[in-house]
């Protein structure tokens, strides 16, 4: 494949994750649940495209761990967007799981070196409520997507990670694992 192709894809990528975070978040804090099923949709959509481009991106370059993460982090978000249609108190069994892939999906992704180190050290913080939201929901808590502290305060860590993944992927130097 050309250079020009991995560049656009590396675009389409960002993109996905930028319509990603700000769908996600915008749906967080409308009022209306049909516009917030939409925005969360739209934002799964975009997650899931961003995930199996950068899943190949890192697996052809040798960087297996990366791939995996992201992969484990689309098929997460699979299991959110699976709930969507449910409503909040119906996605939480959906939700519990999909936050688990979530939280083992950006220790896969941030731990190997990748990634500039700020945008690794906030991929593993935002791993952590996400690990215990999970946990909570899998011993019976009936937490929503919008439950203040946990998850609620754990959205503006992923997306401040999209945002590093984003500017990675943009950016001139750009996190091109395949580069020497």
């Amino acid at each position: 494949m050309e250079s020009v192709d991995r560049r656009k894809l590396d675009l389409i990528a960002a993109a996905g994750l930028a319509v990603g975070g700000v769908g996600g978040l915008a749906g967080t804090f409308v009022s209306s649940a049909a516009l917030r099923q939409e925005l969360w949709l739209l934002d799964g959509v975009g997650i899931i495209v961003a995930c199996g481009l950068l899943v190949m991106k890192f697996f052809r370059a040798g960087s297996d761990c990366v791939a995996a993460g992201f992969l484990v982090f689309g098929i997460g978000e699979s299991l959110l967007v699976s709930g969507t249609a449910a409503g909040i108190a119906g996605s939480v069994p959906s939700f519990g799981g999909g936050v688990a892939l979530w939280s083992a999906g950006l220790l896969l992704i941030s731990v190997p070196k990748e990634f500039a180190t700020g945008v690794r050290l906030i991929g593993i913080a935002a791993s952590i409520p996400f690990a215990l939201t999970a946990l909570g929901i899998a011993w019976g808590q009936p937490w929503t997507p919008l439950t203040s502290p946990l998850p609620f305060f754990a959205y503006p860590f992923v997306v401040l990670t999209f945002g590093g993944w984003i500017w990675s992927l943009v950016s001139s130097s750009g996190c091109d694992p395949a580069r020497p």
